[in-house]
């Protein structure tokens, strides 16, 4: 019974009402055996002597193997103990913009969709679906919620290469049942194969009169969007930018089938400033110094691709790049200056 729970495939039909979780409890509620390591003189009575402390190491021996494991793994760039001379000069502080998606008032959000939903819907960017992935969402659900379906939709395929995609589904589709999908009202791919999964579902949950299925997953991942496309109509504000869902909000799909949309949650995961903007968290448009984050983008993206898209000719760095695109688009200041900033900031949208 315990390896089908926790097969994301297999589903268990007949719940029983008895408390078998304890059964996996046993090491909370296990006996301490005293007399096993003390005899009955030495543990009550009035000749009953201290308890000696737990360690961790048996002799010295084991202990100085531990000091050399840790002296082994120290790295002084993370001990926070050490005054570091910055001579006066220090880093800027992070900005608040690059803080988006981790307020308090967002996690509840989150926390009120996973509370309400039989079913969660993982919403991930095609273009970065490892990086998209909430691992610490996907922990909690197997701890604390075991009991509710999890499912991967790579929304946003259509900007992909069709064998890209079919790796990502086949990896991603070892841990958790995963679709490919394209959001759109007009033309979409994945449509039916997830109205019939989520009719499985509802099939499975008969003692219930309806099903609630959330949708969960990073900011501007396309979570409204694919709400509207299964209801062939705009029920939920889109944008081309991140944080326009502000609370959790319900849509009924059919009789028996409630969504719930949910806004964007980013969980600190130690990314960078230009991690986070590549990621579509934040809005370009909001940052001071989007050109800041160019070279990463001309480190990841061939050249020949960017050298088709804007035609224009091979650049020697960042800067000869944005001055090359600020002529092909006209974005010159009066005194044929390229406007850097502009130019960012329409590059990483």
């Amino acid at each position: 019974m315990g390896k089908v729970m926790k097969d994301p495939y297999q589903v268990v039909m007949k719940k029983t009402n008895l408390p078998i979780t304890l059964l996996n409890e046993t090491a909370k509620y296990a006996r301490v055996h005293l007399l096993d390591t003390e005899p009955f003189e030495n543990t009550f009575g009035k000749q009953s002597r201290r308890k000696k402390p737990t360690l961790k190491v048996a002799d010295v021996k084991d202990m100085l193997e531990n000091v050399e494991t840790a002296q082994a793994n120290y790295v002084e760039e993370k001990d926070t103990n050490i005054e570091i001379d910055t001579g006066g000069v220090k880093d800027e502080p992070s900005a608040l913009i690059f803080k988006a998606g981790q307020s308090k008032r967002i996690w509840n959000e989150l926390y009120k969709v996973v509370d309400s939903s039989d079913v969660l819907i993982h919403v991930l960017d095609a273009r970065d679906p490892q990086g998209t992935r909430c691992p610490q969402v996907e922990k909690y659900l197997k701890k604390e919620a075991p009991h509710k379906h999890l499912i991967f939709v790579l929304n946003k395929c259509d900007l992909i290469p069709t064998w890209s995609t079919q790796k990502w589904v086949a990896t991603l589709s070892s841990e958790y049942p995963t679709l490919a999908f394209h959001a759109s009202i007009s033309n979409p791919f994945g449509k039916g194969a997830l109205i019939q999964l989520l009719r499985q579902f509802g099939k499975l949950h008969t003692d219930k009169k309806q099903i609630s299925v959330g949708f969960i997953g990073y900011p501007n991942v396309g979570k409204s969007s694919i709400i509207n496309t299964l209801r062939k109509k705009k029920v939920c504000n889109v944008a081309p930018i991140a944080g326009e869902t502000k609370v959790w909000q319900y849509v009924t799909l059919m009789r028996r089938i409630f969504l719930i949309d949910c806004p964007g949650v980013v969980y600190p995961s130690g990314d960078t400033e230009t991690d986070i903007v590549l990621k579509g968290v934040v809005r370009v448009e909001n940052i001071n110094a989007p050109e800041d984050h160019i070279p990463e983008v001309l480190n990841r993206v061939k050249s020949e691709y960017l050298i088709k898209t804007y035609n224009i000719s091979a650049w020697t760095d960042h800067e000869d790049f944005l001055e090359q695109v600020a002529k092909r688009y006209g974005k010159l200041l009066k005194v044929r200056i390229h406007c850097s900033t502009t130019l960012a900031t329409i590059r990483n949208s």
